[in-house]
């Protein structure tokens, strides 16, 4: 397609800023009548109001962390996708920042609600930073392209006049084709695009010098039949001498994954040898990775999940979504990856408890002296051989009515979550494979007013759940059956980055 003349440019960016300008005033009006919501976060990023979902664009520019993120600014609920945005200097203290993208365009504005910006990356070309995002249009035939923005200052946006850069999928009657993640390998661009076809996901590649004219060049990888119809939020990075491709398969029990293996830049097939999931939770999806200015490949992820019950109560609290805490990659031995807290997480840290050691059997004990709904946990576990299982109660309530309950079932080398509230009737068991041949243990659990992200043996598993506890229940136990287990705890109480002065 042919670039716009200058003043058809200029009319489309004009009519794209009063898009966006007027989501930025929405989020105005309702920002205040939210803040009060018993489960805001307090250390979690999230929207200021109203709704959010896949992270987009986590990108490093110019010294700060970027965030983009699938968001619509008129009500808690989905909409024609915008991409919000906000920004940090360290991981852990986020801005808000005025709306990045809006529905403007033929490619990315229907009739219907499933229009819009939907979900893809960003980079860094020469100081412009450059977003890729699939244009979604749902008029009865859903038409799904590629098209990019780009900005000199990393808060305006303006899309491409040549727009959409891909047209088109390279396969007839397939299952999607969407979220474009971008990265530089030498001196090329490359670009993945989830898709599915025949009851397979799989990831077509392209290639480019410019990131407008691609040149596409086949099918990188695909599913065994086993692995879902599509391969939603691809994400294809360097990781340990190997490569890693992270990936949110549709219409599979698995809802997050990752593959490791060898990237052929030549033939540009991708082979991998590992498989497993990223983590083991319910409220974990659509992971993106970026590469930092210390080299760490930093992921974060939705901590929500379509079909959860938190999204049928969204209207009457007036937001929805969070972003995990960031997390490190970290290679294992044959492909496998540990996901660990960013040490930045430090820098919340706030009152300590030396919580002492306790041994325990057959039995539960109440950790007196600490009750908070947003801290940070470290848990140095040791187990005899007959131990049958232990584990630790969180965000518990008096009555012992309300709790999220982490276990480890010794025989089946099982860590399991539960999360049980009675005012939502929202019960789920998250169960994770962990081996601890040793008799030990190491817990790390990051809990905030809606949120328990668990990493256990120095992230070698993660579960990742949201929770909705009445106000009470913030008191901690642990217990045990079958024989002696010992604990060592210690707890910080972590600032609310959102209350000015706190953080």
């Amino acid at each position: 397609m042919k670039p716009l003349k200058e003043e058809a440019y200029v009319e489309r960016q004009t009519a794209h800023q009063e898009s966006i300008n007027l989501g930025n005033e929405a989020l105005a009006i309702v920002n205040e009548s939210v803040a009060g919501d018993l489960h805001r976060l307090h250390y979690h990023l999230m929207p200021p109001a109203n709704w959010m979902n896949d992270p987009n664009g986590l990108v490093y520019y110019k010294g700060e962390y970027h965030l983009f993120y699938q968001h619509y600014p008129y009500s808690p609920k989905w909409g024609p996708m915008h991409w919000g945005h906000a920004k940090s200097k360290d991981l852990v203290h986020w801005e808000h920042l005025p709306i990045a993208l809006a529905p403007s365009e033929w490619y990315d504005k229907g009739t219907l609600d499933g229009h819009g910006c939907w979900s893809g990356s960003a980079v860094d070309d020469n100081g412009v930073l450059t977003l890729i995002y699939t244009g979604h249009v749902d008029d009865n035939d859903i038409k799904e392209t590629q098209c990019i923005a780009r900005s000199e200052d990393g808060i305006h946006f303006e899309k491409y006049a040549g727009n959409p850069v891909i047209a088109d999928s390279p396969e007839k009657n397939c299952f999607g084709f969407r979220d474009p993640k971008v990265w530089k390998y030498e001196d090329q661009w490359y670009m993945v695009v989830g898709s599915g076809k025949d009851g397979n996901g799989k990831i077509h590649l392209y290639r480019s010098a410019d990131l407008k004219s691609w040149t596409y060049l086949g099918i990188a990888a695909e599913s065994d039949g086993t692995m879902g119809d599509m391969w939603e939020c691809p994400d294809l990075f360097p990781m340990g001498g190997h490569h890693a491709l992270i990936l949110s398969p549709m219409n599979v029990q698995e809802r997050n994954m990752y593959l490791t293996g060898e990237m052929n830049y030549e033939t540009g097939k991708f082979d991998y040898r590992y498989k497993d999931k990223l983590d083991y939770g319910y409220d974990f999806y659509a992971a993106q990775t970026l590469l930092d200015g210390q080299n760490r490949r930093i992921l974060m992820a939705w901590m929500d999940m379509w079909g959860s019950k938190s999204i049928t109560e969204a209207p009457s609290r007036g937001w929805l979504g969070a972003m995990t805490i960031p997390r490190e990659l970290v290679p294992g031995e044959h492909g496998k990856l540990f996901m660990r807290p960013v040490q930045e997480h430090k820098l919340l840290r706030n009152e300590h408890y030396a919580l002492g050691s306790h041994t325990i059997e057959s039995d539960q004990m109440r950790i007196t002296g600490f009750r908070s709904t947003s801290y940070e946990l470290e848990a140095r576990i040791e187990f005899a051989a007959e131990v049958k299982e232990f584990g630790i109660k969180l965000r518990c309530s008096d009555d012992g009515k309300e709790e999220t309950v982490v276990t480890y079932k010794v025989e089946d080398r099982m860590l399991q979550m539960k999360r049980d509230y009675e005012g939502t009737r929202d019960q789920h068991i998250s169960v994770a494979p962990l081996e601890c041949t040793d008799g030990s243990m190491k817990l790390h659990i990051f809990v905030d007013t809606s949120s328990v992200e668990l990493f256990a043996n120095e992230g070698e598993r993660v579960i990742t759940n949201r929770v909705y506890p009445s106000g009470g229940s913030d008191g901690l136990r642990i217990f045990a059956d079958g024989g002696p287990v010992k604990f060592e705890l210690e707890a910080w109480t972590l600032k609310n980055i959102w209350v000015q002065g706190e953080a």
